[in-house]
C-alpha cells in the first residue's frame, strides 16, 4: 500500500509540471488524439487510427492498449484529459423534463441497452437540455488507471453547444451537417433555437441525401432557401458534396475556428475533426 501511494503521489508531481492538455475521440469505428500544449498555445499533436470493421467495446479496448504500448506522445504526463464518446446511444432530453432517476428510460426508446450498461448525462447549457448516453465503462476504467480524474462528455455535446454558439445572434433558419466516413449529425437551427439534431449512419451517397431531403421536408425547409453549412470529413470535390449541391442551392463548408495555433504538419488533418478541435 505505501508504494502505491508513492507512486500516485510521483504521478501528481509530474502532472503538475506537465503543460499539456490531451483530447481523445472514442468511437467503435475509429480513435483520434489531439494534444494541446497549453503554455504555447499551440495544438502540436494529433492522429487517428480507423478501423476495418466496427468494433465492440472489448475489442476497442484492446486496440487501444495497443495504441497506447505503440505511441511515445501517449506515454507523457499531461496536465488534463478529455474523452470524447462518439456513439448512436444517446438522446437529447429538455432540461424542465428531465429527471436523473430515469436515465434508461430516456434511452430506450431509441436505443438498445442493457441492463449492466453505465448510463450518465452531460448538461447542455447552450439551450437548457440534457444529453443521455452510454459511455464505454472498459474505457473509463483504462483511461482512470492511465491519468487518474478525466473528463468524459459525448459528442453531441460538445458538437451542439459549438454550432450554438455559432448560431446565438442568427435570425434565419441553417442545417448544419457533421461528416464522418460511417455516419452523420444534422442539428437545424432556427433564430437561436435548436429545432432538430439527429445521427444517420449511411452506406452511399443515396442514403446521405435522403436522410437530408427527408429531415428537410419534415421541417417544412424549402431545399431553394435554406442554408446547409457542412463540417467536419468532407470537402467540395467529394460526391457526397456534389450530390447535396444538386438537389440544395445554397451549401458550403465551414471552416473551423480555433483560439489555438495550429501546428502546419497537422493543421489539414486536424481542421477535418470539428469535434475534436472544439473539445479543447
Amino acid at each position: 500500500m505505501e508504494t502505491g501511494q508513492k507512486i500516485i503521489q510521483q504521478r501528481i508531481n509530474i502532472d503538475e509540471l506537465s503543460s499539456n492538455i490531451l483530447s481523445i475521440q472514442v468511437s467503435l469505428n475509429g480513435l483520434s488524439f489531439c494534444v494541446l500544449d497549453i503554455d504555447k498555445n499551440v495544438i502540436d499533436n494529433y492522429f487517428s487510427v480507423d478501423f476495418d470493421k466496427k468494433l465492440n467495446p472489448q475489442d476497442l479496448l484492446l486496440k487501444i492498449k495497443a495504441i497506447y504500448a505503440s505511441e511515445p506522445i501517449l506515454q507523457e504526463s499531461v496536465k488534463h484529459v478529455n474523452v470524447i464518446y462518439d456513439n448512436e446511444l444517446s438522446v437529447l432530453v429538455p432540461k424542465p423534463l428531465f429527471n436523473e432517476e430515469y436515465l434508461a428510460d430516456y434511452l430506450k426508446f431509441n436505443t438498445r441497452i442493457l441492463q449492466t450498461d453505465f448510463i450518465t448525462f452531460d448538461t447542455i447549457q447552450a439551450n437548457e437540455s440534457i444529453c443521455v448516453y452510454v459511455p464505454y465503462v472498459n474505457i473509463n476504467n483504462f483511461f482512470y488507471e492511465n491519468y487518474g480524474a478525466f473528463e468524459y462528455r459525448h459528442f453531441s455535446t460538445v458538437l451542439i453547444e459549438s454550432i450554438m454558439s455559432l448560431e446565438k445572434n442568427a435570425t434565419e433558419t441553417k442545417m448544419y451537417v457533421n461528416v464522418n466516413p460511417h455516419h452523420f449529425e444534422i442539428i437545424v437551427i432556427e433564430k437561436n433555437e435548436l429545432k432538430l439534431y439527429n445521427t444517420f449512419e449511411y452506406q452511399t451517397k443515396e442514403d446521405f441525401i435522403y436522410y437530408i431531403l427527408f429531415t428537410a421536408e419534415q421541417l417544412q425547409l424549402n431545399p431553394e432557401d435554406f442554408k446547409l453549412v457542412f463540417t467536419g470529413q468532407i470537402k467540395e470535390n467529394d460526391d457526397l458534396y456534389s450530390m447535396t449541391y444538386t438537389y440544395v442551392r445554397h451549401v458550403s463548408i465551414l471552416e473551423p475556428i480555433t483560439s489555438h495555433a495550429i501546428s502546419e504538419d497537422i493543421n489539414a488533418d486536424l481542421m477535418k475533426n470539428y469535434i475534436l478541435l472544439n473539445s479543447l
